[in-house]
């Protein structure tokens, strides 16, 4: 349990770096697949700044990994899940793409849950 635990945070962990890499070099192409039904052409620096914040928080996880404190890791996973969540109902209000909403952010912030439930049970 504890083994997958930490495989789920650390795909977790390097997705949304990866994300957040795409949105500082290539927003515009990496924006579309957030979910909004249109992106605002003037919206880079915007994106710019999410991605610096989706590259911190990958790295925050992997720290947390390679410190070897599953408890610590876990709660850090459980808090995490509000990220996903929030993007999720962010889209929704704004009438973006429901299946994106919940396929992509609604299936992140439950496979955070998850991971954080090993990590904190294992």
């Amino acid at each position: 349990m504890l083994v997958t635990g930490y495989v789920l945070t650390a795909i977790i962990a390097l997705g949304i770096s990866y994300i957040g890499v795409n949105y500082l070099f290539a927003p515009a192409k990496i924006a579309v697949g957030f979910g909004f039904a249109h992106v605002p052409d003037d919206a880079e620096n915007f994106l710019n700044v999410k991605g610096g914040r989706d590259v911190g928080a990958g790295l925050v996880l992997l720290a947390l990994t390679i410190y070897g404190d599953p408890h610590a890791l876990g709660w850090v996973m459980l808090t995490a899940a509000v990220w996903p969540l929030f993007d999720m109902l962010i889209i929704l209000r704004h009438h973006g793409k429901k299946a994106i909403a919940f396929s992509v952010h609604g299936l992140t912030a439950l496979v955070t849950v998850v991971a954080a439930g090993l990590l904190l049970l294992g």
